[in-house]
């Protein structure tokens, strides 16, 4: 059954969907036909025009001041897209393209991009018949919009370019034709709707805000293994505290981290007699760091959410009036900062993440054998897997530099001040699959740290998350690579599963997940 996109009413739960399957196929709600039609027919009579119209009858960029015979005009917009596929680097993730296919079609079909209803129906065509056109990641600066990405998008839906299609890169020509899809004929201004625009930097920051959602809740779960593994106080964690300070995110987590260490034995064991006043900081604010991040990441779902059904290229078509108004919303601005928040927030995962590894090996802090090992000399146990976990968070430290503080000016002057965008968005995987390793790390060092302590049990909840683990993971009393481990519980991080594994219904974790 198609999902029936509104343009202008994308949600996070229908793109939570696209993002999710490969063979959803999309249907634009028929109410939206009217006003595509209406924008189209301004786009023709100024195509007819004497007046000059930027992007209709100029050139681009600096070029816009060049006045285009009539009869050159479709020819304009073709040239425009073989000019601009100029990216470099590996494709995008297929994923990734089908979600752009679907925030272009949802942009145009808003009705003021001026394009012909066909445009649309092609770009739906393409992603509905699993024709994923092959994108360079390389050479968006994020305004005017993903211009070359874009570019690349778009030449198939004339037949020009690569695509993916049933498995193998081919033609586009050539997957059009097995696809039974015909290739458009551009007319005024559709080439410039088409590779003006926002949605490849939203595309790529869409996917990895919804990685994040994954991770994150990955990351609670694998903070409060920790805090049993280690034998400390749930207090911190008392509603009191976060109502006083009245943080939304910080009050949320700490609510989760209640409910998850809730009923457990190793707690219990421990309320009376236990010489600690305070635990370090990395168990202790655990409800305050996270749920600073919590707080970045629900503001930057906000604004994604509005980008994916914004319009965002130039000039606008508003048909009611007859006008064509030239402005910048292809600046994407408002994505580089979000992508650079949930940057910051992916680094923070990880460090305090590090940090309670490198307190579950050290015996002085977490009373637990040297490394995790019984046998500490002959055996090192976890001493080098932290050293691994310290590295890939000394590297997210790096790659959270701001990208939207960086810009160069393009077009000779004309397009001087730009977001970089795209690069916010796309470094945010490398940081997410770094994150990912190192809450693996840390549920492998917490489920050894818990083998110490039995027979007692953690909570139901981290009970279950511990037999997942052990079920790619035995326990390790003697040394043995680690790596295939990492690697086994890191898949399960990055897919979900650690979340599923609570077996337990557990609202105040669900809260967590964004909307």
């Amino acid at each position: 059954m198609a999902e029936t996109i509104v343009p202008g009413g994308l949600t996070l739960a229908q793109l939570r969907r696209l993002c999710a399957s490969e063979v959803l196929p999309v249907a634009l709600d028929a109410a939206c036909r009217a006003g595509i039609a209406a924008s189209a027919a301004v786009v023709r009579k100024a195509a007819d025009g004497e007046a000059a119209v930027y992007g209709v009858n100029t050139g681009f960029g600096k070029l816009a001041n060049q006045r285009i015979a009539h009869d050159d005009l479709a020819a304009l917009q073709l040239n425009l897209l073989r000019s601009h596929a100029v990216g470099v680097g590996e494709p995008l993730a297929p994923r990734v393209v089908r979600l752009i296919l679907v925030l272009k079609a949802a942009s145009l079909a808003r009705g003021y991009s001026g394009v012909r209803p066909e445009v649309i129906d092609t770009l739906l065509a393409l992603h509905n018949q699993g024709v994923t056109p092959v994108i360079p990641c390389q050479g968006s600066v994020g305004a005017s919009g993903d211009l070359a990405p874009l570019a690349h998008l778009s030449l198939p839906l004339v037949g020009e370019g690569e695509v993916f299609y049933k498995g193998e890169r081919m033609t586009a020509a050539s997957a059009l034709k097995q696809a039974g899809i015909a290739p458009l004929k551009l007319s005024a201004k559709e080439g410039l709707a088409l590779i003006n625009g926002t949605q490849v930097s939203t595309a790529l920051a869409i996917d990895a805000l919804l990685a994040a959602d994954r991770l994150f809740e990955a990351a609670v779960i694998s903070g409060a293994l920790t805090l049993d593994a280690a034998r400390g106080s749930d207090g911190p964690f008392d509603p009191r505290i976060h109502a006083v300070r009245g943080q939304v995110g910080q009050i949320d987590c700490a609510a989760a981290y209640r409910a998850l260490v809730a009923g457990s034995e190793i707690r219990n064991s421990h309320l009376e007699n236990d010489d600690r006043v305070q635990d370090p900081y990395c168990l202790r604010c655990q409800p305050q760091v996270m749920g600073a991040c919590l707080d970045q990441m629900r503001h930057a779902a906000r604004v994604l959410v509005i980008e994916a059904n914004a319009v965002t290229d130039n000039p606008l078509v508003f048909a009611q009036e007859g006008h064509m108004l030239s402005g910048g919303n292809f600046h994407a601005e408002p994505v580089a900062l979000a992508c650079d928040a949930l940057a910051v927030a992916i680094a923070e995962i990880g460090a305090i993440t590090e940090r309670r590894i490198a307190m579950l090996v050290d015996t002085a802090v977490s009373r637990l054998p040297p490394f995790l090992t019984p046998e500490p000399g002959l055996n090192s146990g976890f001493m080098i897997v932290h050293v691994t976990a310290a590295a890939l968070a000394s590297e997210n430290k790096s790659l959270a530099h701001p990208a939207s503080v960086d810009s160069l000016p393009t077009s000779a002057n004309q397009e001087d001040h730009v977001s970089m965008a795209t690069f916010a968005a796309r470094r945010l995987q490398p940081m997410l699959k770094n994150t990912a390793h190192i809450v693996a790390i840390e549920l492998l060092a917490a489920a050894q740290g818990i083998e110490f302590l039995r027979p007692l049990k953690s909570a139901a909840a981290l009970e279950g998350v511990l037999r997942l683990v052990r079920s790619v993971s035995p326990a390790m009393m003697k040394d043995r690579s680690l790596a295939r481990d990492m690697e086994a519980v890191h898949h399960l991080v990055a897919g979900g599963g650690i979340g599923h594994a609570t077996e337990a219904d557990i609202p105040e974790l669900h809260a967590l997940r964004l909307a």
